[in-house]
């Protein structure tokens, strides 16, 4: 078998599906451009595979597939997909200005082949550890501006069915703590709630809200800092009882640094940010042999999201799956990303990836097509 053809479609949205009710801000881009990459094979089977977009770059990491890593897939075969990465990850070395993303990217196409090929689902071919697992949302930080509103998600959440609820704050102490604690009044002493503070505080600031939350009993405490200030986060988690969770903008080759020095409590990354599934799953299985959780991240985009919840199933050391923003769950029929009754996403039980792509819908919402290569 071999890889015949690339074909990307750029998916778009407006941007009002985010901020809604509220307007889109001024200079933010007003849409979101999805790219939809399929890899065409001499056998007719077709690998699926998505990017994401919030900031205006769909179009340019849509053109960057065709444009670098093209003659690293044509002519290739897709079932080697070890042999594959590990020629993507040493083309990386000098594409100073693209992150290893966009061939992870690449990956979990080349395991919805594999498992086509095989008539198998991604997380069997990984070796599937349990059928559903269990699903909190975050509270996109648009949602959450005032008490009244913060109380009303978390309602609804629980109302919906989620296992837990990550709030989204980055206001600092003085504004954060009070909604925590409204927070958990509202869902009750056991009701797993999580924060991220998507990575804006200072050392003091965030010591103040790690104290309180270990008073409030949250979960975990994510991203209080960027992921490069490793001494920053050494010195969180050793002051406060609350799990430190961070590493979701850490490359997987940075990523034992972390552990090894005792920096994170717990573990974050998906399929996007880890290197595809192949590399996601090198992670995983360094966290289990060195102790440490790995909680699977949002990738935004509905074809990661169902790579995720793959690998999820396929894995011990993860918790929970996160749902985020209902726009990302677009252009699926019998959508597996909206939860069941039981709290959870169930893995497909068809091949590969093992969703029904609504092609109407997905061409009635695509404003390019680029095909093959430019050279």
């Amino acid at each position: 078998m071999k890889i015949t053809d690339i074909t990307t479609k750029i998916i778009r949205l407006s941007s009002e599906l985010w901020y809604a009710p509220h307007p889109v801000p001024s200079g933010y881009i007003p849409f979101f451009d999805f790219p939809l990459t399929i890899l065409h094979t001499d056998e007719g089977i077709e690998g699926y595979t998505m990017d994401y977009c919030p900031l205006g770059q769909g179009i340019a990491s849509a053109y960057a597939v065709h444009d670098i890593y093209y003659h690293d897939l044509v002519g290739h075969d897709p079932l080697n997909h070890e042999a594959i990465w590990q020629r993507l990850r040493s083309k990386q070395r000098h594409l100073y200005n693209f992150r290893e993303t966009i061939w992870g990217n690449l990956d979990v196409a080349l395991w919805d082949i594999k498992g086509k090929v095989a008539g198998l689902p991604i997380a069997v071919l990984l070796g599937k550890y349990r059928d559903k697992v269990p699903v909190y949302s975050s509270c996109p930080p648009q949602t959450i501006t005032t008490p009244e509103a913060l109380e009303q998600q978390v309602r609804l959440k629980i109302a919906q069915g989620f296992k837990g609820i990550k709030l989204q704050l980055s206001g600092g102490s003085a504004q954060d703590i009070p909604k925590l604690r409204l927070a958990r009044e509202i869902a009750g002493s056991s009701f797993p709630l999580m924060l991220d503070s998507s990575a804006v505080l200072s050392f003091e600031d965030a010591l103040k809200i790690g104290y309180e939350l270990d008073d409030l009993h949250y979960e975990w405490f994510e991203e209080p800092f960027p992921d490069a200030h490793i001494l920053q986060l050494q010195k969180l988690s050793r002051a406060i009882r609350t799990p430190v969770l961070a590493g979701e903008t850490v490359g997987l080759f940075e990523l034992p640094n972390y552990m090894i020095q005792g920096a994170i409590d717990i573990v974050r990354g998906d399929v996007h940010h880890k290197s595809g599934i192949t590399g996601v799953m090198k992670a995983i299985g360094m966290c289990e042999m060195m102790g440490f959780e790995f909680e699977i991240h949002t990738a935004a985009s509905p074809l990661l999201d169902i790579a995720n919840l793959h690998v999820a199933c396929a894995a011990r050391t993860t918790r929970f799956l996160e749902s985020h923003h209902p726009m990302f769950r677009f252009g699926l029929k019998n959508n597996p990303l909206e939860i069941r009754e039981d709290g959870c996403q169930h893995c497909p039980e068809q091949p590969g990836l093992g969703v029904e792509i609504d092609w109407d819908w997905i061409n009635d919402h695509t404003v390019e097509e680029i095909k093959g290569r430019r050279w």
